[in-house]
């Protein structure tokens, strides 16, 4: 089965797509032949360069500024999509802020930007994109989640984060049983540590985190017709992974 699934015509927005895990993403999708959106908050410069290597690919590519914890934001970037490449058919929720403390030690500010960042911005945009996915009988949401967070997973550093992804998972099946009969799919990957990490990955499963392409080859799939019956589903990107050992 191909990887690079036929999205010739559709329109991919992708959060969080000027730097690292949403670029690469965002790339893979325009290989695909869909016009894309590049969100980015503060990034513009960088937003404005991953647009223009997606038009490489013979796409139409804009970049999309928004504050995507304010409805009023995330109306605004839809609508600026909307009318440079038309309706948003594939919508990759991949914006979340973390804070690697310990529980008692992070500001409430930072409590607070990490969940809505994270959980508040995937809702807002589902929201918005769902409406005339639902109208057109074809859409394709893939959500970025936590490999661990399927778990439960309750470390006391980092731990709104693992909330705010816990809540995204929950989002994801919730989602998809409310569309079952939209032809929208709902669906989310897990990734445990990516490329990008400057973490130690020795001890990592296979030695090493896990690579773009590694991320991209689900996400993928769900966008795929041949995922046209798989919603509510996760898949995490962790190598095999046991939290517990």
């Amino acid at each position: 089965m191909s990887l690079s699934p036929d999205l010739s015509g559709r329109t991919a927005l992708v959060t969080g797509s000027a730097k690292r895990v949403g670029r690469e993403l965002l790339l893979r999708i325009a290989n695909c032949g869909a016009n894309v959106a590049v969100h980015y908050n503060e990034s513009d410069a960088a937003a404005e360069a991953t647009a223009a290597e997606a038009r490489e690919r013979g796409v139409d590519a804009v970049t999309v500024g928004a504050d995507i914890t304010d409805p009023d934001d995330v109306d605004s970037m839809f609508e600026a999509v909307e009318s440079e490449l038309g309706p948003v058919d594939v919508l990759i929720n991949n914006v979340g802020d973390f804070d690697a403390r310990h529980w008692t030690k992070i500001e409430w500010e930072s409590w607070r930007n990490v969940v809505e960042t994270t959980f508040y911005g995937t809702v807002l945009c589902s929201r918005r994109a769902l409406p005339a996915m639902c109208e057109s009988g074809w859409g394709r949401i893939v959500n970025v989640g936590f490999a661990d967070s399927d778990r439960m997973h309750a470390h006391p550093v980092n731990f709104p984060y693992f909330v705010a992804k816990t809540g995204v998972l929950m989002f994801t099946r919730m989602a998809a049983a409310d569309t079952q009969d939209d032809g929208v799919t709902v669906n989310a990957v897990s990734p445990f540590a990516v490329e990008n990490t400057v973490s130690d990955v020795s001890s990592f499963p296979r030695g090493r985190a896990a690579s773009f392409d590694d991320v991209a080859a689900p996400t993928l799939f769900f966008l795929s017709d041949a995922a046209e019956y798989v919603s509510g589903e996760n898949v995490a990107i962790d190598g095999g992974r046991l939290p517990e050992r």
